[in-house]
């Protein structure tokens, strides 16, 4: 929650009026947004969501801070090595199967789908405990176009998405028992800091990209080769659009869609 895709749900439910707890590894940046937004309305947990004790104690914070949980929001995610492993050999394709990291597909999991996983059990727990049958809350996820579609990512992060929109639809029919909703929403490309890092150095920000700054012309020309190959032409898809869609899956406008 604490920068991307996050740092713009995060504000879009705090213009909504939610009470909200950022989770995030990175505290600067974490903290540095709940100050922005207001201590009544915005706090920061340190939580790697590869780890359950983390993940947990962040559930725990935000029930102990405010009393319940309404909506939990898994956008954890990280895009792994877009270069092949050393040692591949001369002429391996970047990401290509024949040279699969069985290390970075296991870490790209861990994050994209155990982390997600982990999110829907402790928050569905706090919430049957708090809400009980018919409380009308909701879980949401943020998934991708290669979850849904093939050839959009390299094999481990198109694998985490495919896998994170089979335990939504999983996690929608138990749930849904007790009036929990469960969405996911699934983006095309969104020039934030971590794809366009991606691009330009073959790692994503947990790869050691994020110290160098993405300037607005970056920025501009990942953009330009997202629109390219997008199906709805016109509009540009940004971090703010992904932001209304996971509010709007998570307000009462949406209360029959799981």
């Amino acid at each position: 929650g604490a920068r991307g895709i996050g740092e713009a749900i995060v504000r879009a439910f705090v213009r909504q009026g939610a009470r909200v707890v950022i989770a995030d590894i990175d505290d600067a940046a974490g903290e540095a947004l709940a100050a922005a937004l207001g201590g009544a309305w915005c706090s920061y947990v340190h939580c790697d969501v590869s780890v359950e004790a983390d993940v947990e104690r962040a559930v725990g914070c935000c029930v102990a801070r405010h009393g319940r949980l309404d909506v939990l929001c898994n956008n954890a995610g990280v895009l792994g090595r877009q270069a092949a492993p050393s040692g591949a050999g001369a002429g391996a394709r970047s990401g290509g199967i024949a040279s699969l990291d069985a290390a970075e597909f296991d870490r790209v999991l861990r994050v994209n789908t155990l982390g997600a996983a982990l999110g829907m059990k402790h928050a569905a727990r706090a919430m049957l405990q708090s809400r009980g049958v018919g409380s009308g809350v909701s879980i949401v996820s943020v998934a991708s176009v290669a979850g849904v579609l093939g050839g959009m990512g390299p094999h481990a992060y198109t694998a985490s998405k495919h896998a994170l929109v089979g335990l939504t639809k999983n996690a929608a029919c138990e749930l849904g028992e007790h009036g929990i909703r469960v969405n996911c929403v699934s983006p095309f490309g969104v020039a934030t800091s971590m794809l366009v890092n991606a691009w330009r150095h073959g790692v994503d920000e947990e790869g050691g990209a994020s110290a160098a700054p993405v300037s607005a012309e970056e920025v501009e020309k990942t953009e330009e080769m997202v629109r390219g190959m997008a199906t709805l032409k016109g509009p540009t898809l940004r971090a703010g659009d992904i932001a209304e869609a996971a509010l709007f899956l998570a307000s009462d406008e949406s209360r029959y869609i799981s």
